[in-house]
């Protein structure tokens, strides 16, 4: 037991060194993982024997429900409904479209049996939210036409389909299900009693949340952990889609106003982190290089077949009935990684009373170890060759983890020549109520203000308030000013905003209060606020 434990540790230690090393070098930290479970796999260095494929299924459901929950948890509904039409497109019919033209390409090309080759086609039929996430974020990709959260939304719906197809494919090999009737009795039980299901859960998590008085810090956090696993059994005990109701479950409470959100947040953004490594980690030790060659040619074919074909088959024509252009389909077409879903459905067939042919599982290895080597490591490339970077767009606003909640809030004030405040004592002074000088920053000299301190001139005054938090919320927008702006070289007293109001100016990597002087030059990122924006 101590030995084990020793191990985990070791391992845990391990990934996090991974993941600084990786972003320094530039390859997603998704790849480390794997190639640290293979290290310490039974071909690797440290030779530790484990095939227990049952066990594994099991961690790594657990661990996908995490995954799911956090993939609509962390997704920032305001920034995605803008692309939610597309990406909910792509994640359903696109998932089948991608599952049967690998499935199409298997049969003629590789000659595997029809059902086998659809289930290889529905197993890496979705894209990985952690992958797409972890790239996204490691790499701060701000891409143009709301393209991040698209890929967010996506990869994070898509997992519920591909399940749906591996379930109904697995039934009809194992001779359970095989008329038309059944697989869409199955298809729609399966979507109606998960999107019930999960919005009901939801609506009774949210009312909980809100009138429950958790006594104990942290409690709060737990009960979301039980509301996350409540989402998945409950609609899959009556024979819906749990995951499909987990990640609604995520998504609705990840949208709405609940108390010390910021701590869920980064809770389940450890979590799922953490969940992320264990998969990717399995997935490397359950594999045995040994066995590759024999599967290493049909693996690399699948790869090409579907990140030059199959994928962008199934993402073009779909992203042009929305007119989206040429290089926001290419871009949405090679950011199809493929990850820890396709990991455990992979597992989910090997431990499958179904026979299968092939090795799934080795197969299903190959495609996500060259998919987050290749694609992954490329996308930044690709996103900069195609002109699809947007330096006034944070891509970290797609996720709910942007803004930081806190009770207070700092702001600084220099007191330039002339202002009034300059040679008077502190205590002179009125402030605003509930506001108060935190500290002086004067040259290099850190001042603690005392009612007899004197202010100078140049003096940065840290001032302390208590943050907003009315049920109103704050309309606040971001507008960046290009050469053919209208605002671009006026000054603010001269634009008509009758319901909002600048009050902020970033500018080449500082930001400053303007006055009804300050001028608008290109390139300004303006921070407006108001009712009516």
């Amino acid at each position: 037991m101590l030995i084990l434990l020793a191990l985990v540790s070791i391992v845990i230690v391990t990934c996090v060194l991974c993941n600084k090393l990786s972003n320094r070098m530039g390859v997603p930290v998704l790849l480390a993982f794997i190639l640290l479970g293979v290290a310490f796999g039974s071909d690797g260095i440290f030779k530790i024997h484990f095939d227990d494929f049952v066990l594994v299924e099991r961690v790594c459901t657990i661990a996908l429900i995490f995954i799911m929950f956090y993939g609509g948890f962390g997704t920032n509904w305001k920034e995605a409904r803008v692309v939610a039409p597309k990406a909910l497109m792509l994640s359903s019919l696109g998932v089948v479209i991608t599952a049967f033209l690998v499935g199409v390409f298997c049969y003629h090309v590789l000659h595997f049996e029809w059902l086998e080759s659809l289930l290889i086609g529905a197993v890496l039929s979705s894209t990985d939210a952690a992958s797409v996430f972890s790239v996204l974020r490691s790499k701060q990709l701000n891409l143009k036409y709301g393209t991040a959260s698209l890929l967010e939304l996506e990869s994070g719906s898509n997992d519920p389909w591909a399940y749906m197809l591996t379930v109904l494919i697995l039934s009809v090999m194992r001779g359970e299900s095989g008329t038309p009737v059944s697989i869409m009795t199955t298809v729609l039980q399966q979507v109606l009693v998960g999107l019930i299901v999960g919005m009901l859960i939801a609506w009774i998590g949210m009312w909980a949340i809100r009138h429950i008085d958790f006594e104990t810090s942290g409690f709060d956090t737990i009960f979301v952990v039980a509301i996350a696993l409540m989402a998945y059994t409950f609609p899959s005990l009556l024979g819906g889609n749990g995951y499909l109701s987990t990640y609604i479950v995520g998504l609705v409470l990840g949208n709405v106003t609940l108390p010390d959100k910021k701590r869920m947040v980064h809770f389940f953004d450890g979590a799922t982190g953490l969940m992320q490594m264990l998969v990717f980690f399995l997935m490397g030790l359950l594999a045995f290089p040994s066995q590759m060659p024999s599967i290493l040619l049909p693996a690399i074919a699948i790869f090409l077949f579907l990140t030059f074909i199959a994928r962008p088959l199934a993402v073009c024509p779909l992203l042009s009935v929305f007119r989206s252009n040429l290089s926001q389909q290419s871009v949405v077409s090679w950011a199809g990684l493929r990850g820890a879903a396709s990991i455990v459905f992979a597992i989910m067939v090997t431990v499958d009373d179904a026979y299968t042919k092939n090795d799934v599982f080795h197969i299903v290895f190959c495609v996500v170890l060259l998919s987050i080597g290749v694609q992954g490591s490329l996308l930044p490339l690709i996103s900069r060759r195609l002109h699809m970077i947007d330096n006034s767009q944070d891509v970290m606003k797609t996720f709910n983890d942007y803004a930081e909640e806190s009770s207070l809030q700092f702001v600084a004030l220099t007191l330039e020549k002339g202002h009034e405040w300059i040679g008077r004592q502190i205590q002179s002074i009125i402030l605003p109520p509930q506001m108060r000088i935190a500290y002086i920053r004067r040259g290099e000299e850190q001042v603690i203000p005392r009612g007899s301190t004197i202010l100078e001139e140049e003096d940065i005054l840290i001032m302390s308030a208590v943050e907003y938090q009315g049920s109103r919320p704050i309309a606040m927008k971001e507008v960046y000013v290009d050469k053919k702006h209208k605002w671009n070289n006026r000054q603010l007293n001269e634009l008509e905003l009758p319901h909002s109001r600048i009050v902020l100016i970033k500018r080449k990597g500082h930001s400053f209060a303007p006055t009804g002087e300050s001028r608008i030059v290109e390139g300004d990122m303006l921070v407006l606020i108001g009712d009516e924006i």
